[in-house]
């Protein structure tokens, strides 16, 4: 007897390969289980079906590496004892080779994450990679990152494992049924249309694969994936593998090959992501009748990589090849998975963009799972959740940038990257100005923002490593112009929100943990919570008039603060208005800046008349603009925010009136440096990972001031046991490595946990860093150590900030340098 087509459901899921059926099956761990996943043609007949089955623990990225150990304990045991499903697991380990010394660092910073994160992974010499594998050609190769754990699975039988697992636990799935549209009804509710029928549902999840632009238009909801086709091939029978008896380890060499070569039963298989003429495919939709869809080799395009392959794998010579494959995978602008809440869309959820779904897809639907279920996930979402990407990323830059993407598959993941193509998107009114200046720029939500400035011979241009670069010297010129003088740096890309109205103090004060400020100019630091007591975003409150309030905060929460208060404004008279782009803004800091500000205007600026965290909106060069007396950078200095149209003449006035002061621009390099010398905590510290006790801000915390969002949880995390806590760092420098975060931490030669942020402190000569460790380990004076460059180093915990302890110098009417010692 045939079911019921469902008229309702608490999640519908659109699309159903991994990524789909992976979601059913943690919505269901999670206690969800009124879900309906419907998929058009056959389980895995989209992108998973096709794909090579792979999993490294070879990732720089903490949070993945997270997922990844979990899908490989999934994939090596777990899902098939729960669901008696086979997924055909192949444990054969891998190795990623370095040719260069570049290479070499970057498996020396994986080491390091994986040493925090309990890998079983180690560096080699070729030869041992010849013991295990002794086919290779090795001619080159400096070393190896070994990683014994991998292997390759069966992505079909994946699927389907998961698939049984979420029916087990009563998910339903339904076959040959194409959703036709999504709307939000009045309600709230979405209604998702189908072949067989409506459903209504809290929740709807676009887990759409290569259709989940497309799906995303039913909705006007921006979902940035650009479908880009990808070949491996399998070759004949080896001859040499026919008596082996083990299976060889994965190769990966992003070199040669630009990709990877392994076994496939007794073949062999090569897969390359080519350098040069990426193919994007799909550009307007995906065919709804596409099932199972593959293309026909282009050999012209991949033929150098293939020769590469077969001259470093040189008993292919001889074989064809027996089966092509050249299938389509979705590539989201900047590489990284699209999971969790769109914007301005309230439930619903993206589950796509995911170029690696057998490595990556189960470790991430669990923690969209959580994040639906319980409000917030519990590794940090920032790199993969979809609101990094706002209205700019139209369709045109999508392909550019997915093409980028394509061709920086296998190549040297350098920290802070700079993807340049289809720039710039939202210049500053500063940034032709700054470019004649030397600056190196980087984008930011679509912002361009200096890094640094070119000076003394060195090229205008990005210097990448893991270690030293010249740019080292260049931040360093920065923030001695800042403590010594003065500096100028643009901070257009911050989030600029005003909210109005006769509810506004009310629904602030119900969304923020911290008081707000009473008096009329009036500023508070606060955090934003969720239901879970977790960190949704950091803010600076300034109260303009006794209605109106301004919050800035960093630019990738632009979207997530103003969705947080959209949603959660109930029946609030109020009135939000985004200014991120029609405002922009500067900041002027330095020992000077008191002397620079006054010659461009009338206003007093002296402590009695503008007091250290206060606002005025005051006449700068002729301009009404806001002036905020605060600093990240722990110096006396001004923010200065007003409309675009007059940010350029502000700017010009004040380097005239600061060049006889020796004044100088700097960028978010040496704002960086300088915010770990005064231990302030940024984004890399404060997600959703954590809750205020844990990131050791309670300072900024008023729980005695009534009830806000995630108060009882806050209140909840201070009665047990912190998991972790957030600690400041002094580690010794050594050579020319400062490190990158991610680095293990360790105490009395037990691991304790790993850093967030790491800088190089050019005013106090020391490396400094945040990182979240046992509470046992993290008393100020611990002596610790932490792991860089394949040493452990020695490290201790820091009580109070390593640059001008006590905050004298922001606060001082005549700040000296002797306070700050």
């Amino acid at each position: 007897m045939a079911e019921t087509f469902p008229s309702t459901a608490r999640v519908v899921i659109v699309g159903g390969g991994i990524m789909g059926c992976g979601l059913a099956y943690h919505l269901a761990h999670e206690g969800w289980t009124d879900v309906v996943l419907l998929e058009k043609s056959e389980l895995t007949s989209g992108s998973t079906w096709h794909a090579a089955g792979q999993i490294t623990h070879s990732t720089s990225s903490f949070g993945l590496g997270k997922c990844v150990d979990y899908n490989v304990g999934l994939y090596a045991g777990k899902l098939e004892a729960e669901t008696g499903q086979s997924v055909t697991w192949h444990g054969c380990g891998s190795f990623r080779l370095a040719y260069t010394e570049d290479e070499m660092d970057w498996l020396r910073q994986t080491l390091g994450v994986g040493r925090a994160l309990g890998f079983n992974i180690e560096l080699v010499g070729p030869d041992q990679v010849r013991a295990l594998h002794p086919f290779y050609n090795l001619d080159g190769v400096i070393g190896a990152l070994h990683t014994p754990d991998d292997g390759h699975a069966d992505p079909s039988g994946i699927t389907q494992a998961l698939a049984t697992g979420a029916r087990q636990l009563g998910a339903r799935i339904i076959r040959r049924c194409r959703a036709t549209d999504i709307k939000q009804l009045p309600t709230g509710e979405w209604k998702v249309s189908t072949e067989k029928g409506d459903i209504v549902c809290e929740h709807v999840v676009n887990a759409g694969g290569t259709y989940a632009r497309q799906i995303g238009d039913w909705s006007n909801i921006l979902v940035p994936a650009t479908s880009m086709t990808h070949h491996y091939l399998v070759t004949d029978t080896v001859p040499e593998f026919r008596d082996l008896d083990r299976e060889l380890p994965v190769i990966r060499d992003d070199k040669h090959v630009s990709g990877y070569i392994r076994m496939e039963q007794k073949s062999g298989l090569i897969g390359i992501y080519e350098k040069t003429n990426p193919n994007a495919i799909w550009l307007d939709a995906c065919p709804w009748e596409a099932e199972n869809e593959l293309f026909e080799a282009d050999y012209d395009r991949i033929m150098p990589w293939l020769e590469n392959a077969i001259e470093r794998m040189p008993i292919f010579a001889d074989l064809g090849i027996k089966r092509e494959v050249h299938g389509a995978i979705s590539h989201p602008p900047d590489g990284s998975p699209l999971i969790g809440p769109v914007a301005n869309a309230k439930n619903y959820w993206c589950c796509c963009g995911t170029q690696i779904g057998i490595g990556w897809g189960p470790g991430l639907t669990r923690e969209l799972a959580r994040w639906m279920v319980h409000g917030a996930a519990d590794i940090s979402m920032r790199e993969f959740d979809p609101r990094r990407f706002g209205p700019y990323a139209t369709k045109e830059w999508q392909v550019v940038k997915a093409k980028e993407d394509y061709c920086l598959r296998h190549e040297i993941p350098f920290p802070h990257f700079n993807r340049l193509d289809g720039r710039p998107v939202k210049p500053s009114p500063l940034y032709e100005r700054f470019k004649s200046k030397g600056a190196v720029f980087e984008e930011v939500y679509g912002h361009e923002r200096p890094r640094w400035f070119a000076r003394d011979g060195i090229e205008q241009r990005d210097h990448y490593g893991f270690r030293r670069t010249p740019v080292h010297e260049m931040v360093a010129f920065e923030s001695q112009a800042v403590r010594q003088r003065a500096g100028l740096m643009d901070i257009s890309a911050f989030t600029k929100v005003e909210v109005s109205g006769p509810d506004a103090e009310v629904l602030i004060d119900r969304l923020v943990a911290n008081k707000l400020p009473q008096r009329i100019g009036g500023i508070a630091l606060t955090h934003m919570l969720n239901r879970r007591g977790r960190i949704e975003l950091e803010t600076t409150v300034v109260r303009m008039a006794a209605d109106r309030f301004y919050l800035v905060c960093a630019a990738f929460f632009e979207q997530r603060l103003t969705d947080h208060l959209t949603f959660n404004r109930n029946d609030a008279d109020v009135q939000i208005i985004n200014r991120s782009s029609d405002w922009a803004a500067i900041a002027l800091q330095g020992p000077k800046a008191r002397e620079i500000l006054a010659a461009c205007t009338d206003a007093r600026l002296d402590n009695a008349a503008f007091r250290w965290l206060s606002a005025q909106e005051i006449e700068i060069a002729g301009h009404p603009m806001w002036a905020l007396r605060v600093s990240y950078g722990g110096e006396l200095g001004w923010e200065i925010h007003g409309p675009r149209a007059h940010l350029l003449a502000v700017y010009d006035a004040l380097w005239a009136a600061g060049e006889k002061h020796g004044i100088a621009d700097y960028g978010s390099f040496a704002m960086n440096a300088m915010r770990m010398e005064k231990g302030f905590k940024g984004a890399g510290e404060l997600t959703n990972e954590v809750t205020l006790p844990e990131a050791d801000v309670m300072r900024f915390v008023k729980t005695d001031k009534g009830e806000f969002l995630g108060r009882e949880a806050t209140l909840a995390a201070l009665e047990k046991p912190l998991s972790w806590i957030c600690a400041y760092l002094e580690i010794e420098p050594q050579g020319d490595w400062d490190g990158n975060g991610g680095e293990a931490v360790r105490m009395d030669g037990a691991v304790v946990g790993s850093t967030a942020s790491v800088a190089y402190g050019h005013t106090v000569g020391k490396v400094l860093a945040f990182a979240y460790i046992k509470p046992h380990a993290a008393s100020a004076g611990t002596g610790l150590e932490v792991f860089m460059n394949e040493t452990w180093r020695p490290a201790k915990v820091l009580g109070d900030a390593a640059y001008d302890p006590e905050s004298k110098l922001p606060r001082a009417d005549a700040p000296t340098r002797e306070a700050a010692e």
